[in-house]
């Protein structure tokens, strides 16, 4: 008995072992990457707008939007290969048939559809809307790239159900992972989690003292490390209360310099905030980042496929492996320490204290992460404008490099009062180790 997917596709496209590059009219490379920088963009803002996806569920909806890009456009790539059979437990996917034709910005067009759908099913009728009105409007406006004199009906067709079924594909692997529906108010907060108690250990934070945000997370598969332990943050200093200790003068860092914070420290902390329903979350900033460069150096679809999944796996796993080890060290947050031993009334001014453990700080992990991927795909030292929330008067940025951006997005956190700086340090390293993994994916054959 096979699944419902792979039923569909058996006769009409062949598994991934046995992928010959079909004889198609042109390449990936030959079209623009529009297709898939206006579908990202799109994500974006439904991330910002749809309830629950908080910084790791969006991180996991952007890593399987990108992978179903890259999938549904790589047989259009002769020197790719598909990532089935080196990403965990997912063994074999469609394969395009070698003898048909596809044009690959339909492909990519239906096939990304299909997964936003499903990867936001709990969007507005305004958003959902939005989608379709997307899949419909991308072929009309980039007519280059969807010539009626060479895309028949025929091709057409074929190409869009190519591009569904590896949607389809790819989401029946994703509902195996443990993730799914995490936006869901029961799967948020596990209603009979109870955090470890004792000193050192986190307890819920005011104003707001909201339960453990998703302490399962750290359970989801990854899609390239081999299992969530697989890299390690060097932990922090032991846990003490004595003036003279390191662990003191951490939290005394935090307290000093966010008390004293510059007017140019208050703009990093907030600029780099990315509040879920307010921002498009930490991974969405880094995104954004890469799909305005692809769009400002006229990437083509190829490019764009395997910047976008590198990038957005490398951020899903390292939400997973930071989760991973925030709720096995169950350290506390700065304000409680502060109030329980250097000053009972302070609370950070700039923003809340997020509900879930402080080591590691999950801004330092997936930007250490993102910072080494784009490095790896624009080059390091690349100096780059940020344009995230130019919308929201708060920007634009200009950077260095990615490294210099994932270094200030890292301290934002501790100008903002919810991080030490063990926490950053330690996420910087995690994340660069995640970033190692996902480029030692073999995407060429």
């Amino acid at each position: 008995m096979c699944l419902a997917w792979a039923c569909a596709w058996t006769s009409a496209f062949l598994p991934v072992h046995a992928q010959q590059a079909p004889p198609v009219a042109a390449p990936a490379s030959a079209f623009s990457a529009s297709v898939a920088t206006e579908w990202f963009s799109l994500a974006l803002l439904l991330t910002q707008q749809t309830p629950g996806f908080s910084p790791p569920v969006a991180s996991r909806a952007f890593a399987y939007l990108g992978l179903t890009l890259y999938e549904s456009v790589v047989p259009g790539m002769p020197q790719n290969q598909s990532l089935a059979g080196q990403l965990n437990e997912l063994q074999s996917l469609p394969w395009a048939q070698p003898d048909e034709v596809l044009h690959w910005p339909t492909v990519a067009n239906a096939s990304m559809a299909t997964m936003t759908r499903m990867m936001f099913p709990t969007a507005s009728a305004e958003n959902k809307a939005r989608i379709d009105l997307l899949e419909r409007s991308l072929p009309l406006k980039y007519s280059q790239d969807f010539d009626p004199n060479t895309v028949t009906p025929e091709i057409t067709n074929r190409s869009e159900t190519f591009g569904k079924l590896m949607a389809m594909a790819i989401m029946t692997w994703a509902r195996t992972d443990g993730g799914h529906e995490a936006w869901g108010p029961l799967r948020r907060n596990q209603q009979n989690y109870v955090p470890p108690s004792g000193e050192g250990q986190w307890s819920a934070t005011p104003p707001a003292f909201a339960p453990a945000l998703l302490p399962w997370w750290g359970d989801v598969r990854p899609f390239v490390l081999k299992a969530s332990t697989t890299c390690a943050a060097p932990l922090p200093p032991p846990y003490s209360e004595s003036p003279g200790s390191a662990f003191y003068k951490e939290a005394n860092e935090v307290y000093q310099v966010s008390n004293k914070a510059t007017q140019e420290q208050r703009q990093v902390a907030l600029y780099w905030a990315d509040d879920p329903l307010k921002t498009p979350t930490p991974a969405g900033h880094w995104l954004y980042i890469a799909n305005d460069l692809l769009k400002q150096q006229k990437a083509n679809l190829a490019q764009a496929a395997q910047t976008l999944v590198r990038l957005n796996m490398a951020m899903g796993d390292a939400f997973i492996a930071g989760w991973k080890t925030k709720y096995v060290v169950n350290l506390l947050r700065p304000v409680t320490y502060v109030q329980l031993v250097i000053d009972s009334n302070w609370v950070p001014t700039l923003m809340h204290t997020p509900a879930f453990p402080e080591f590691p700080s999950g801004h330092s992990v997936q930007s250490g992460a993102a910072a080494d991927v784009l490095d790896a795909v624009f080059g390091a030292n690349k100096p780059f404008t940020d344009n995230t929330h130019n919308d929201r008067g708060w920007g634009p940025r200009t950077f260095a490099s990615f490294r210099a951006a994932a270094d200030e997005a890292a301290i934002s956190r501790m100008y903002a009062g919810i991080h030490f700086r063990s926490a950053i340090e330690s996420g910087k390293v995690q994340g660069r180790c995640v970033a190692q993994q996902v480029l030692g994916l073999k995407l060429a054959h």
